[in-house]
Order: structure tokens, then sequence, then C-alpha cells
């Protein structure tokens, strides 16, 4: 495992070079929106990144309530974490292609109102898990998780049940993309996914040596007859 790591990351950062160049050089310009609309290639697969890790952290918060499973606690936790990052990315680059398209910045249309409801909901989840000291945290947060997950198909269907500004989807909706686009849009998905779990793959080690240090000290303190006295 030790020796993935860097081949990992290794992969990904020459995946993060080529699809940079993919969607700045090698993507066909939009005739519309002109090359605004190459900020697509970030902001849809941060979505679709961002969904993922928050189905992984639903799947893990719901195993974590019924078996108490540490692996699966610690895994939630990392992929909301992540998935909060890439969520912010969803929601900084959305304005900044909306301002020259739409003329505006942010309105508050179903789309874009339960995606940042989508951020707030795991944000706070984050907040209770960095801040509550009460033993029932983890339990807590889980179902906190597990409602949050509930958002997520609202966000990904509301373009078709409600009537919104942004834009039909490409794939699936009854949009159309150029084939080009979506070959370069996937290669940075990819990309994302890549660099995704090598995030993860980090913050789990680091939280997982954090636990078992924290537990050492508690025994530690446990056994040392200095701290009955105190």
């Amino acid at each position: 495992m030790k020796k993935a790591f860097p081949i990992l990351a290794v992969i990904t950062a020459g995946l993060l070079s080529y699809a940079l160049y993919e969607a700045l050089v090698v993507a066909p310009t939009e005739q519309t929106m002109g090359d605004v609309q190459r900020i697509f290639y970030y902001h849809v697969p941060s979505a679709w990144t961002a969904f993922l890790l928050f189905f992984i952290n639903f799947v893990a918060s719901v195993w974590y309530l019924i078996r108490r499973d540490t692996t699966a606690d610690i895994l939630a936790l990392v992929t909301a974490e992540v998935g909060v990052v890439f969520c912010t990315v969803v929601l900084v680059t959305g304005p900044l292609w909306a301002r020259p398209v739409w003329g505006i910045w942010w309105t508050w249309d179903v789309r874009l109102t339960s995606t940042l409801v989508l951020w707030l909901i795991y944000v706070s989840y984050i907040l209770l898990r960095r801040f509550s000291t009460s033993g029932q945290t983890p339990v807590l947060a889980a179902a906190l998780a597990v409602f949050g997950a509930l958002d997520v198909p609202l966000v990904y269907f509301s373009i078709w049940f409600f009537r919104t500004q942004h834009p039909q989807p490409v794939i699936g909706g009854g949009g159309s993309i150029d084939p080009r686009m979506l070959h370069v849009l996937l290669i940075n998905w990819l990309a994302f996914m890549c660099f995704a779990v090598l995030v993860c793959w980090s913050r789990y080690r680091l939280e997982r040596l954090q636990r078992d240090v924290d537990e050492t000290m508690a025994l530690e303190d446990l056994l040392d007859p200095r701290s009955s006295v105190r």
C-alpha cells in the first residue's frame, strides 16, 4: 500500500496536467459563450466528484449506525471533508461562469439554492465532528449525513422537475454536447476522481493515526496511578 501511494500521486499529477491542457487548448471553443465556457470542465467534474463522495459518506454513515464500525466512521468523516472541498469548487466556479453568461453572479433558483443547502449541511457535519466532545457525536453526525444525502438527488434532478435558469444536463437530460467536449469532460472527471482518492487516502491514514494516538494516551492515563490522584 505504501508503494501504491506515490504511484497514484504521479498518475494523478500527470492526469491533472493533461486534463488542464485538454480543457484550455484542445477542447473546441463554444460558439455562444466563448472561452468562459471552459469553466465547465472544472465545474461539472467537481459536482460529480462531490456527489460521489457524499454518496460514500451516506453508505459509510448507515453502516456505522448499524455496526458501530470505526473504519466506516473514519471513511464517512474523510469523504465528507473532501466532498465539501469539491462542493466549494462548484459554488465558486458557478458564479464565475454565470456572471458573463447570465449577467448576474447568483440567482436563487432550485439548483443553486439546493447546492448551497447541501454545502451548508456537510459543513455543519464537519463542525459537529470537529468541536463536539460528546460520546454520541459519531452517531449524531451519521444521522446528519443520512439527512444531508437526501439533498443530493434534489440537486441533481431539480432541473428536470422545476423551472430553473440553470442549463439542462448535457448527458441524459435532453441536452447535447460536442463529442470532443465530452471527451475532455470525462478526462477531467477522471483526473478529479484520482485526486479525490489521493486526498481521501492521505486523510484516512492521518485520521487513523490520530485515533490510535488518542487511544494510546487514554490507556496510559487509565493505567497511570497518578491519574487517580487527580
